[in-house]
């Protein structure tokens, strides 16, 4: 299954708190913070909610 890297690249202060909660749902919690999740369509929409927070970038699959 192909993944993503998420980073926050924005602080969830003065954001909407169903936003606060769908970061702390991905595992971000601070301007930085990387995880890696998988390419799903229900994390794509997760994304899609807070994209002006975060960059997402495809990571490659070692076999």
């Amino acid at each position: 299954m192909a993944r993503i890297s998420v980073t926050q690249v924005k602080s969830t202060i003065g954001t909407k708190p169903i936003h606060r909660k769908t970061m702390k749902a991905l595992g971000l919690a601070g301007i930085g913070r990387k995880t890696n999740l998988p390419d799903t369509r229900d994390v794509r929409g997760m994304l899609a909610n807070v994209s002006h927070l975060i960059t997402v970038e495809a990571v490659e699959e070692l076999a």
